[in-house]
């Protein structure tokens, strides 16, 4: 019984975070991965600007770290499980971390560029140093690596543009026309050859760098986390208390990157609030669970978060249908009150069909793909009931 209630808090909590990831990949849908952070070009209504500064704020880069730590959860839950049948840990858990390498470049190259499965195959590929370790280890090294950021986001000094602000109207203009009215080839050669950013040999080598300084924290705080057993059992005061102190703290961070601007001396330090945030997310989301007594609405989520890796491509087919120009054509155009209340619907429906997906079938077909090439299973074998649930995740 442990073990199912388990599951369900981690598969909800990932169908949750897939919500907030949904309505903050809509603005990359949207405006381009490099519109969104250049928002004026696009001329917002006073109500759009408000509904953009709330995602800036509450959403983006706050439910993709739920992901992240789940992504370390379930690395410590599969070696687990791994070890119990004698199988080589690492050796699957590499194949794992291949599959989405190559899910993460064929989704990048002839969908979106909004992509986050190669990120986390690369990076998980640090995790191989660190899923035998200790959770002492583990703890320190979150520490440690959380600490790094954070001076790094304290002493970064005001941050200078990578480019003009000419060469990125010329960018941003040339983009609305293709996304909004081109074809699917000519949208793909633009997001694989055209980009406005020129870096030094230095600045990408500090952004190579930095992004597993970025990621990992919170990939060893899920490791840390599984071990001590921390969604094995409903700890609400202790869930309730993870709220209370990282929800305010998390949004205060979170707008430094406001206040920086308008406050001389104030730094941005949005970077470590949206894991802090993410955090006090974690909690009220574990507590609301814990003390809630209507199964039925959180089953939408487990739902939803058993099927999170087919689910997260399906959000991208669905959105550059409606967005680019093969499709609707929608780029630039809905707004951002609008577009989140598409992005609700669509959320909903996915929740819908995902409940009765899992009536008939026990795995999506991405999660079905990368269980075959890990384990080397037949597909056509029928599997056992309990692997649905097991299953490790893309998070």
């Amino acid at each position: 019984m442990v073990e199912v209630e388990r599951n369900g808090l981690v598969d909800a909590l990932r169908g949750w975070s897939l919500f907030g990831i949904l309505v903050a990949n809509l603005l990359i849908f949207q405006y381009g991965i490099f519109g969104k952070d250049d928002i004026s070009f696009f001329n917002l209504s006073a109500i759009d600007y408000g509904g953009y500064v709330s995602i800036k704020v509450l959403v983006e880069n706050s439910f993709m770290p739920i992901f992240t730590f789940l992504f370390g959860y379930s690395l410590i839950l599969m070696r687990n499980r791994l070890k119990a049948k004698g199988r080589r840990v690492k050796w699957h858990l590499f194949r794992r971390f291949l599959v989405l390498l190559l899910f993460g470049f064929l989704h990048s190259t002839f969908l979106w560029e909004g992509d986050i499965l190669f990120l986390y195959g690369a990076v998980g590929m640090c995790l191989l140093f660190f899923v035998n370790r200790k959770r002492k280890t583990l703890l320190i090294w979150c520490v440690i690596l959380f600490s790094l950021l954070t001076l790094i986001s304290s002493f970064g000094g005001e941050e200078e543009p990578l480019t003009s602000k000419e060469k990125m109207g010329v960018y941003l203009n040339e983009t609305m026309e293709v996304y909004g009215t081109g074809s699917y080839g000519m949208i793909k050669n633009h997001r694989n050859h055209v980009d406005p950013i020129e870096m030094s040999g230095g600045e990408a080598v500090f952004v190579i760098l930095f992004i597993p300084i970025l990621i990992l924290p919170m990939m060893l705080l899920g490791m840390y986390a599984a071990h001590v057993g921390l969604l094995n059992a409903y700890r609400i005061k202790l869930f309730q208390y993870i709220s209370i102190i990282c929800l305010p703290l998390g949004l205060l961070l979170k707008a430094s990157i406001y206040l920086s601007k308008e406050i001389n001396g104030v730094p941005d330090m949005s970077i470590i609030g949206g894991s802090v945030l993410a955090i006090g997310y974690i909690g009220l989301f574990s507590y609301l669970y814990g003390k809630s007594r209507n199964a039925q609405f959180f089953q939408g989520f487990i739902n939803l978060g058993k099927l999170s890796l087919t689910n997260y491509i399906l959000q991208t087919v669905i959105c550059t249908t409606v967005f680019y120009g093969y499709g609707l054509g929608l780029f630039g155009k809905m707004g951002i009150v609008l577009s989140l209340l598409f992005g609700i619907s669509l959320f909903i429906l996915q929740v819908v069909g995902s409940t009765f997906y899992l009536k008939r079938f026990r795995q999506g077909p991405l999660e079905k793909a990368m269980r075959t090439f890990v384990y080397l299973e037949n597909p056509f074998r029928k599997s056992k009931k309990h692997q649905l649930n097991d299953e490790f995740k893309v998070s």
